[in-house]
């Protein structure tokens, strides 16, 4: 049988692929919201494996600090997987590595790290009780005080844990205000359907002040307001996490429902732009 361009003829084949071509060529980069220009995103276009120029794993179970139940695994499609235009975490009720649940936990660590910046993650949450997804930011040099948690700080754009469905949490985390003394700077707003439908989760972050909004809702504000590193290590590069831990000292407060696994959360972007100019002093 001959191939279909000598079937078709070239001329005809040609008209009905240029159309296409064009229109993909033609596909506009995401806008970006004044005064922000866009220097990093995941589409999440292709379907397969969460791009490995853009994401690595974090591996291994151990509880991770808060004695959670999942094994984070690399590069397993039943944990992380692009389909439909989506990413997907996945945890599952499974055994592997001595932990009773199998997860997924991504990182931009060596392949997006940022000083400052906006960065916007559109996402779907699991509803399981026990379930706690993250989207948050970890240092990428741990060299401050002990060099471990709290003094490098952390940047916590949104958790959720599945005891209080459609109830979203925004932190600040560092030497001097943290959870573990009951100290940090954090706040909540309800998204009542956070589980059911996307949202946008964006956080805003200038050399003196950070800001967490929820679909452009402002309700969360951590400043500088003077004070050195220990109150403050928000001043070098960070990198994003998308995670969903299962169980842990707050996800299993009232259990887990093995029953109601696996779980996901579904991202259909992520991203990350920087100022064009330099922002007016924090009031």
């Amino acid at each position: 049988m001959k191939p279909a361009s000598h079937r078709l003829g070239l001329p005809l084949l040609f008209a009905l692929l240029l159309p296409l071509a064009a229109r993909a060529a033609a596909t506009p980069a995401p806008a970006a919201p004044a005064p922000w220009k866009l220097v990093w995103s995941d589409e999440f276009e292709q379907a397969g494996a969460p791009d490995p120029a853009r994401w690595s794993y974090d591996v291994g179970g151990g509880g991770w600090g808060n004695h959670e139940l999942q094994f984070y695994t690399g590069n397993r499609r039943e944990n992380a997987r692009v389909e439909h235009g989506r990413l997907v975490l996945e945890a599952r009720h499974e055994p592997r590595q001595g932990q009773a649940y199998t997860s997924a936990r991504l990182v931009t660590k060596g392949k997006g790290d940022w000083t400052h910046g906006r960065f916007e993650i559109r996402a779907r949450l699991p509803v399981g009780r026990g379930s706690w997804p993250a989207i948050w930011m970890l240092p990428t040099v741990w060299n401050l005080g002990d060099g471990h948690w709290p003094d490098n700080g952390e940047i916590d754009i949104m958790e959720h844990v599945g005891h209080a469905p459609g109830v979203v949490h925004a932190s600040t985390h560092s030497r001097e205000h943290q959870w573990k003394k009951g100290t940090q700077r954090t706040a909540t707003l309800a998204v009542p359907d956070a589980t059911a439908a996307f949202h946008t989760y964006t956080l805003e972050w200038d050399p003196d002040e950070i800001r967490i909004f929820v679909d452009d809702a402002h309700y969360f504000t951590s400043r500088r307001a003077g004070g050195g590193w220990t109150s403050w290590p928000f001043f070098r590069d960070f990198h994003l996490v998308l995670n969903v831990a299962v169980g842990g000292d707050w996800g299993a407060i009232e259990g887990v429902d093995a029953a109601s696994f696996p779980q996901r959360m579904e991202v259909e972007y992520v991203r990350v732009y920087q100022r064009a100019a330099a922002p007016a002093p924090a009031r």
